[in-house]
This record gives structure tokens, C-alpha cells and sequence, in this order.
């Protein structure tokens, strides 16, 4: 048994709990927090959605000791919310709920929503709850419930009702180093990348400033060979070129889930400032996902090597959504950029690079172990 200490609904909690322990079960078992939801237990179904270190996040693949020292809010901490006693209100007057087993979890993603986002349009209301599964009510009452409160609402910083996270938040705890990455480790000579930060449309977006030992004409030259370079990505691989148009396919592995996303995309060059830019869709038939995005990337001389600047938005729907509301994508992201460098690199010193295989759990999970070491 091992000691874990959380602020949980604005009270101070300490226990004993066996490592493997997930956070839905101490709220649920341990302080009778029964208003938290197990549904799918593996992530998917958003029914124990709690707000963790001031964000939403499930609590059944979060680990109790992996928050230690963190604030969690759950629906019985939203008692005497004003926001919340809107939603809840809203919620009764539109029918958005029937059987209510996932309406505790989607009344937190919804008061993230209006608290976040504030008057935004149903096709973003829809787009947000993605991670949410209703199997009752077709979201219908729950969209307009959720539209009627941001109706007009401007988007602010709403406190949870406990406290904001502190400095040993879960979200900083695993977030990923910002600094450049090189496969001989020497840092890049630029000022290290923002955290990824949402854009106008409300993709997450990813900015890192990769560092190679090789010239920026060698570079610049083999990033023109697809082929080679979709052999450099992990999962990746090109099936027809045509033009500026291509088709491959990405096959992804996390855990027990396998993905293989099959689509097109479009790749252009501009030689005189050195940039490019690949932008693609594609689906999963097997989990009925699909994925969209766009790589901007740019090469500029560093002493003697060179600095690849990649900025990568996307958005994910279907039951893989639920991977797009927490760091796991920015983890991803970032592992396969460094496996990309360094397999870059050997191509271009005529070394044999490592076989591209599908990220898998492990993986992510060690580079999630890296950031937290480095940071120390």
C-alpha cells in the first residue's frame, strides 16, 4: 500500500491504496463519491469525466498516485456551482438526459465548454462532446441544453469550485519538454516552442524546432523524397504519388487499440523560402475514426547544422476522440517527431534508419518518464 494525498471537492484527503488503483475507484470506494460513472473503464465513454488540475479528465485510466498532491472536482463538488446549477437547469428543460448514467460526466465536459469557449456554435458544441457517449438521448437536448447557456456568454476563466491547480499539478507533471531535438542531443540554437495552444478553429496545435547535424541543402534535398521520408515516420507509408497529391496510409498502436488510417493528402514545396507544407485526411474503418491535419515545416541554417522548424495542427473524431482532450496526441506528436529526426539524420549520413514501427504504449509511456526525469 502506498500513501496518496489529493484535495478533493475543496477537502483535504489522505489514504493508502495499491498502486494499480485508478482515480475512479478511490473516489468511488475509498470517499463514496458514487456520482462519478464507470462505464466502458478503458477511457472511451466519458461517463467519469472529473476536472483534475482545473481540466476535464477520465478518471477511470488515470492512476490515483499519479495525482497525488492534485485538485479533483466531481459532480458532487459542483453542488453549489452557479454555472452548474444553469446547465443542470438547462439540461431538465431540453430533455438533454434519460437514463442519466453519463449525464454526470457530460455535465462536467459541459461546463467546460461554456466556461472555456463561452458563445460558440452547435457544430463546436458537437465537435467538444466528441468524447462523450450519450446511448440515449441522440445529443439532441443535450446540444441545445448546452447551447442555450453560452447563448451570448463570453468565454472566461471559471474557477473550479475548489482551488486551481497548484505548481505539482498532473498536467505539468507529464507534459513533455519544449525544448529542440536532435539525435545527438545538442539543443537547437532557437528559442525553445509554445506549449501547443488551440487554433482559430479549434485544433490543437503543436510547434517543435528539431535540430540536424547536416547541412541545410541536405535537408532541404531529402525532404523532397517522400518515399525516404515516409520511411523515417513511424507507422507511415506512401502508396501513389501523383503531382502534389499522394495516398498512403498511417497505422497507429496504442495499447489494445490498433488504428490504420487510409486517406489523401496534398504536399507542396517553395524552394525560395524553404518551407513546405503536407495536409491530409483519413479513417480507420476498424474504429470508425477518423483524422485530419496539416504539417507546416521550414529549414533554417544553424551553425553548422540545421534547425527544422514543424508546426502540426489536427482533429480527431470517433471513438479515438478520446485521446484528443488530454497530452496523450501532444505525446504522440512528439515521439514521432523525434523517431522522424533521427531516422532523417541516418538517411542523409547514408546509415540505415531504425524500422519505422507503430508507436505503441510503451513507447509513449517512456517518453513520458523522459520528461519527467529531465525536468528534475
Amino acid at each position: 500500500m502506498t500513501p496518496v494525498s489529493l484535495t478533493v471537492n475543496g477537502r483535504a484527503v489522505q489514504a493508502l491504496v495499491e498502486p494499480r488503483t485508478h482515480l475512479a475507484d478511490f473516489l468511488r470506494e475509498h470517499l463514496h463519491l458514487t456520482g462519478t460513472h464507470l462505464g466502458c473503464e478503458q477511457g472511451v465513454c466519458g461517463a467519469c469525466t472529473v476536472v483534475l488540475d482545473g481540466k476535464p479528465q477520465r478518471s477511470c485510466i488515470a492512476y490515483a498516485l499519479d495525482c497525488d498532491g492534485s485538485t479533483v472536482t466531481t459532480i458532487e463538488g459542483f453542488d453549489d456551482d452557479a454555472l452548474m446549477e444553469d446547465l443542470r437547469t438547462a439540461f431538465s428543460a431540453h430533455h438533454g438526459l434519460q437514463c442519466g448514467f453519463c449525464t454526470p460526466g457530460m455535465l462536467v465536459t459541459a461546463r467546460d465548454i461554456v466556461a472555456r469557449l463561452g458563445d460558440v456554435p452547435e457544430a463546436r458544441i458537437r465537435e467538444e462532446l466528441s468524447g462523450n457517449l450519450c446511448r440515449c438521448t441522440g445529443y439532441v437536448g443535450i446540444v441545445a441544453a448546452i447551447r442555450a447557456v453560452c447563448d451570448g456568454r463570453q468565454k472566461q476563466v471559471v474557477a473550479t469550485p475548489d482551488s486551481a491547480a497548484g505548481a505539482g499539478s498532473v498536467a505539468q507533471r507529464l507534459s513533455l519538454p519544449a525544448s529542440g531535438i536532435r539525435s545527438n542531443a545538442t539543443p537547437a540554437e532557437t528559442a525553445p516552442p509554445s506549449p501547443p495552444m488551440p487554433a482559430a478553429d479549434g485544433r490543437p496545435v503543436l510547434t517543435e524546432r528539431l535540430s540536424l547535424a547536416a547541412s541545410p541543402d541536405m535537408v532541404w534535398a531529402a525532404l523532397a523524397d517522400l518515399h525516404a521520408v515516409a520511411a523515417c515516420l513511424p507507422g507511415a507509408e506512401i502508396t501513389a504519388i501523383e503531382g502534389e497529391a499522394i495516398t498512403g496510409r498511417l497505422r497507429i498502436a496504442l495499447g489494445p487499440i490498433r488504428a490504420a488510417f487510409a486517406g489523401q493528402g496534398s504536399v507542396t514545396r517553395d524552394e525560395a523560402t524553404r518551407s513546405g507544407r503536407l495536409s491530409g485526411r483519413g479513417r480507420d474503418t476498424g474504429t470508425g475514426s477518423s483524422v485530419e491535419g496539416q504539417a507546416n515545416y521550414a529549414i533554417h541554417p544553424s551553425g553548422a547544422g540545421t534547425t527544422l522548424e514543424v508546426t502540426l495542427s489536427w482533429r480527431l473524431t470517433g471513438s479515438l476522440a478520446q485521446f484528443a482532450r488530454t497530452e496523450l496526441v501532444q505525446a504522440l506528436a512528439r515521439q514521432v517527431l523525434r523517431q522522424f529526426t533521427a531516422n532523417l539524420e541516418a538517411m542523409i549520413s547514408g546509415r540505415a534508419p531504425t524500422e519505422a514501427k507503430p508507436l505503441g504504449l510503451l513507447g509513449l509511456l517512456w517518453a513520458l518518464i523522459r520528461a519527467r526525469l529531465f525536468r528534475r
